[in-house]
């Protein structure tokens, strides 16, 4: 019995290596190919499926080709340089593609991805040979909120080696999002990189905040486990994040070197936090001299009461009184606030203002491809 039990052990010994060995080399092929023209191809095996389909950014669902062994494929038309995000429809069911390591999540959402760069390295989203700046996870105490919160900062190629104060963007998630969505999705570090690295962009500081201030953290970097990411936050642009930001500011202008000043400091989101850099820069107008509001919200819930949304008309007017650098404004033509946001314009027009602030329209709707783009002007032509 005895040397019955030591020969199962030494089976198990030498069998769990070549298990082992086997998940680490087997696996994702680094699907999908992306051919020298731009075009790519998609590949799934699925043998026992009647219909396979191809979702992918910025294009319709396209049915893919079944081959005689139950391998499906789809070669795209050319496409431009960009990030792309795909998912499977597999006989109606979302499936990732299991060849590919490289995910996206967006809220609860986990989406496959890949970029397309060319022989230019023109991709602003895309990891180009330049140096390379720092992203920290930082926690900071936030007394408002009686809570120590997490947010990411971005600081540029040799901030660590230098002594000189940076201006400071700070820039805002929407709803769903959180302190990583920034990085991860709109891909700023790349951004900022490569801007920088062309001469395109000041060297500047980048703060990323939570904007759901009943979270310390983004899902599964708290104390609270692995729970479920959603768009349902208890405390939701009721003005609590906008009266609790001079907490961030404060830690960030005690905590990095920054240019403490109107001229030094920029304020922009996506959709909630669009909604947020409105109100922010509306309530302190002699703290930002940029704002940038891309997709953004613009009126309150009715049921939210705030001195932070009362009177905003007189208030954009004493903010447009003490001359703001830039007060930049995009938003797509199919987005579902494109008439709030003509509403909002035409309520600055109607205040003599229309000749100081920038619109930029753009095709597509409330999407994170036209948020990176946004990205990337808005760096652009800050702090000059």
């Amino acid at each position: 019995m005895r040397r019955t039990v030591l020969a199962l052990i030494a089976g198990i010994a030498l069998t769990t290596p070549a298990l082992a060995q086997q998940e680490l080399h087997g696996g994702a092929t680094g699907a999908p190919q992306i051919n020298k023209d731009r075009t790519v191809t998609f590949k799934i095996e699925a043998p026992k499926a009647t219909e396979v389909t191809l979702r992918l950014d910025g294009q319709p669902d396209t049915p893919m080709k079944r081959g005689n062994n139950g391998l499906w494929t789809l070669t795209t038309s050319p496409l431009k340089p960009d990030l792309y995000r795909y998912n499977f429809v597999v006989d109606g069911v979302k499936t990732l593609d299991n060849d590919n390591v490289y995910t996206m999540r967006d809220v609860a959402t986990v989406m496959s991805m890949f970029i397309v760069d060319d022989d230019k390295a023109t991709c602003p989203f895309a990891v180009h040979d330049v140096p390379h700046g720092t992203v920290a996870q930082v926690w900071y105490d936030s007394p408002t909120l009686k809570m120590k919160r997490r947010m990411t900062i971005y600081t540029p190629p040799g901030y660590e080696e230098s002594r000189q104060r940076l201006p400071v963007l700070y820039l805002l998630h929407g709803s769903g999002g959180d302190e990583t969505a920034w990085l991860e999705q709109g891909r700023t570090a790349q951004v900022l990189d490569n801007l920088i690295a062309a001469g395109k962009a000041e060297p500047m500081i980048v703060v990323m905040p939570n904007g759901n201030i009943d979270e310390q953290a983004a899902p599964g970097s708290t104390a609270a486990g692995l729970i479920t990411p959603t768009f349902n936050h208890k405390q939701w642009m009721d003005g609590g994040f906008e009266l609790s930001f001079k907490d961030i500011v404060t830690w960030v202008e005690n905590n990095y070197r920054v240019a403490a000043s109107k001229r030094k400091r920029a304020i922009a989101g996506l959709s909630m936090g669009g909604y947020h850099a409105l109100y922010i820069s509306a309530n302190n107008p002699t703290d930002y001299g940029y704002v940038g509001l891309f997709s953004a919200a613009i009126t309150p819930r009715k049921e939210v009461k705030s001195t932070i949304y009362e009177n905003l008309e007189e208030k954009i007017r004493e903010q447009f009184d003490q001359r703001p650098r830039l007060y930049w404004i995009g938003i797509g033509k199919d987005d579902f606030l494109y008439e709030d946001n003509k509403k909002f314009r035409s309520m600055l027009d109607s205040n003599r203002l229309g000749n100081k602030y920038k619109y930029h329209e753009s095709t597509g709707g409330h999407e994170w491809r036209n948020w990176r783009d946004y990205l990337v002007e808005f760096a652009s032509i800050i702090f000059k």
